[in-house]
């Protein structure tokens, strides 16, 4: 399942909590994804969920992180819906992109963009997983050449890559991530920080939070409680975001994660616009949303390969509502 064995199975298997296996929440699943992951026994036959969603089963194959494009000529967006973690973060000119992280699905996603010298630090929390881009600036090819993860560039002539005619280029780069999966070796899911729960105490004496407003970079970022579909829904200018296939970018969480962000001047746009580089070791504050409730936290990370910790005020675990979450990475001082 991952490169770590039987004893990160252990490790995955207590962060966990027993309420996450509840038939409606396999039942969204299936609503959610027709790729129906195998199950991953341990040695003594249970069943684990997905640390990436707190959803059983665990999927097998490997993990693909794909950059995709986050502006209005990018949308709508290909398969983006069916990611475990969505993550948001500031590139250059105030501009915003998104890192998608698929492993329970592996479908076609567009548009296929280009990556950032930070994106290998914030992946490597995962392991030697598969990361898919359209290119890159010359760092940060060079920071990825030098990481442990796979690179899977189109610029490069590899592996799953078409052009969507329909499409105007930069924006037409579309990767097939069931080719990818079965081309290139990857690591497969690993705990990367999130604990899961159906319920929990937090919740109780939270602030309601139905609507979220940040900021990342200069580009507002919004969502929108959903009380019917259990989820967040992603806006601009109050309008939901929706796919290609016409179905809405939710997920049942939102962290707003606020990181040290700081102009990279070894990778410019066309512009000569640097870009921007986030922090993703170190310390923070957090505010997780989920339920259409506000919770606050903090977020720590010692190193490359070290999962993030989410605690709330009083010290304990930040508990995630199964089934997948956005990551808005913001600078400090953003409002939440």
């Amino acid at each position: 399942m991952s490169r770590s064995g039987s004893s990160k199975v252990a490790t995955k298997a207590s962060r966990v909590i027993a309420a996450v296996v509840v038939g409606a929440l396999a039942t969204m699943l299936g609503a959610c994804s027709s790729d129906k992951p195998k199950a991953v026994p341990t040695a003594a036959g249970a069943v684990l969920p997905n640390p990436l969603t707190g959803i059983v089963p665990s999927p097998a194959g490997p993990v693909i992180a794909v950059k995709v494009d986050d502006t209005a000529p990018g949308r709508p967006s290909l398969g983006v819906d069916r990611a475990d973690v969505i993550y948001i973060e500031e590139v250059e000119g105030g501009l915003t992109r998104m890192l998608a992280v698929f492993a329970s699905a592996k479908p076609d996603v567009r548009a296929v963009r280009s990556l950032r010298p930070s994106d290998p630090e914030l992946l490597g929390q995962y392991g030697k997983i598969i990361v898919v881009a359209s290119g890159g600036g010359r760092s940060a090819l060079r920071i990825l050449d030098a990481s442990t993860l796979h690179a899977v560039i189109n610029d490069r002539g590899q592996v799953g890559f078409r052009r969507d005619p329909s499409r105007p280029a930069p924006y037409n780069v579309v990767s097939n991530l069931t080719t990818v999966s079965a081309a290139v070796k990857g690591d497969g899911v690993r705990d990367v920080g999130f604990t899961w729960a159906a319920a929990g105490p937090q919740l109780a004496a939270a602030k309601a939070a139905e609507k979220v407003s940040t900021v990342v970079g200069s580009t507002p970022v919004t969502f929108v409680w959903d009380q019917k579909k259990a989820r967040y829904v992603r806006t601009v200018n109050g309008r939901p975001i929706v796919t290609a296939g016409g179905a809405p970018v939710a997920k049942p969480n939102v962290l707003v994660q606020f990181c040290k962000i700081a102009p990279d001047p070894s990778d410019r746009d066309v512009n000569k616009n640097p870009t921007m580089f986030t922090k993703t070791i170190g310390s923070g504050p957090v505010v997780l949303f989920r339920g259409g409730k506000r919770i606050p936290g903090t977020w720590s990370r010692p190193g490359l390969d070290a999962p993030t910790t989410y605690r709330d005020a009083a010290g304990k675990p930040l508990l995630f509502a199964p089934g997948g979450t956005f990551v808005a990475l913001v600078r400090r001082g953003a409002p939440a």
